[in-house]
């Protein structure tokens, strides 16, 4: 028998927290870039409107950036994967302005640009060279699909500033090169300047080095992870778990974080 619920109680179902972003965040325009064979790109477009800030297409073709105040470059198989997963990618118009961009020297009021690689976007930011290392096979030779545990091992970039250092968070993982390999160097200098942004807790899905999921620059504006936070920014409709445990129909949403930090910190700079 159903359990009677008092006059003033609300039932579970249906009982979706909500997230209130800052009116300000609409001046935020960040730009998402479409390659053919992009699957993920209308979900990294929703999370930016999710957390408030205003979404603008960029296509592959096209090396104009709109006057965007950051860029997200989101999951699938652009160009099929041919060649290297991202290697066509990164040879695209609209990766070159995005290079120039995310490296621009500040010297004449220009901040350089927040770029975020997802997935696929985390491989074209290597092979690009925003990002050190590469991404091969999964070691285990097979996709993978499922709800993976992270931790934030650094809150100070501009995409995880709204986290706490060490949180642990659960979004959706769903790739078949995403093991992260660099050499021994390049893997002690990540460690040692803090730069492993994103940290695989309990499983490692692909083999990745140190359990690594997601790096940045050395100046924290460009991070790629493997992960999708995209696919864990509306209650109800993300993992059925958090960082904070079992959350039921009101949770699922801890990768909204990754959005409304860029959106503060655009916000913030102005």
């Amino acid at each position: 028998m159903a359990e009677s619920l008092a006059p003033t109680e609300v039932p579970l179902v249906g009982d979706f927290s909500t997230y209130s972003p800052n009116p300000a965040f609409a001046d935020a325009r960040v730009g998402v870039v479409t390659f053919p064979g992009t699957l993920d790109d209308r979900d990294a477009a929703r999370a930016v409107r999710l957390a408030g800030g205003t979404v603008v297409e960029l296509w592959h073709d096209d090396a104009d950036l709109k006057n965007v105040d950051a860029v997200i470059i989101p999951g699938g198989f652009s160009y099929g994967d041919y060649l290297r997963a991202g290697a066509i990618a990164a040879k695209a118009p609209v990766m070159r302005s995005v290079i120039d961009a995310a490296n621009a020297a500040g010297t004449s009021g220009s901040a350089p640009l927040p770029v975020l690689g997802i997935c696929n976007g985390f491989q074209i930011l290597t092979e690009s060279h925003l990002l050190p290392g590469s991404m091969i096979k999964n070691d285990h030779r097979k996709f993978i699909c499922r709800d993976q545990i992270l931790r934030i091992e650094n809150n100070s970039t501009s995409w995880t500033s709204n986290y706490a250092a060490g949180q642990e968070i659960v979004v959706p993982l769903k790739n078949q090169d995403g093991q992260y390999v660099a050499d021994q160097k390049t893997l002690e200098a990540l460690e040692a300047e803090g730069r492993v942004v994103f940290r695989y807790v309990g499983f490692n899905p692909n083999g990745s080095r140190n359990d690594i999921a997601g790096i940045s620059n050395e100046r924290g504006n460009v991070v790629g992870l493997m992960p999708h936070p995209e696919h864990a920014v509306e209650p109800g409709f993300g993992p059925s778990s958090s960082g904070f445990g079992e959350v039921s129909l009101r949770g699922g949403a801890d990768g909204l974080g990754v959005f409304t930090s860029v959106l503060a910190n655009l916000i913030n700079a102005r």
